[in-house]
């Protein structure tokens, strides 16, 4: 045990969700109508109704993937490349295929729905390590350490 009481990390466990589905749902909101307007094509009413389930999803979503991102950056060297690699895969193979379900059922599909999963890769590829820091940087307004460098649990 860690020699904290119950109440602490009762209160750490709330913050690391709290925080992890702050960043999740700040950050995603934004790329999320972007990709959706910009690349798939889709109206600004599909692009609403995306969000808007895009944000319930995200609030169960957020700490699941907070832990999946610090497992996988366990696996990171210290190297920029490295960082950069782990963070993107820790993205794509977890929010991709959410993020596939979500605007095909706004309404997304044929050409238009691939074309969205597409740029959808393609910006967790690039915001992967973006998104790892912008996580980190309001895991540390919330008091905690960040991911991958400090093993995060459910009991922590």
């Amino acid at each position: 045990m860690s020699g904290r009481t119950q109440p602490e990390r009762t209160l750490s466990r709330r913050r690391a969700f709290l925080a992890d589905t702050t960043a999740l749902v700040l950050f995603f909101t934004a790329t999320g109508i972007l990709n959706e307007r910009f690349v798939s094509g889709m109206e600004w009413n599909e692009v609403l109704q995306a969000r808007l389930l895009g944000a319930a999803l995200m609030i169960p979503v957020g700490r699941p993937y907070g832990l999946w991102r610090d497992l996988l950056m366990r696996r990171a060297g210290p190297g920029r490349w490295s960082q950069i690699f782990w963070d993107s895969m820790a993205l794509m193979s977890f929010q991709v295929p959410i993020y596939a379900a979500i605007i095909a059922i706004s309404g997304a599909s044929g050409r238009g729905l691939w074309m969205g999963i597409l740029g959808a890769a393609c910006i967790m590829l690039v915001s992967g390590r973006p998104y790892g820091a912008f996580l980190n940087w309001i895991r540390r307004l919330f008091g905690l350490p960040p991911g991958g460098d400090k093993p995060m649990s459910l009991q922590s």
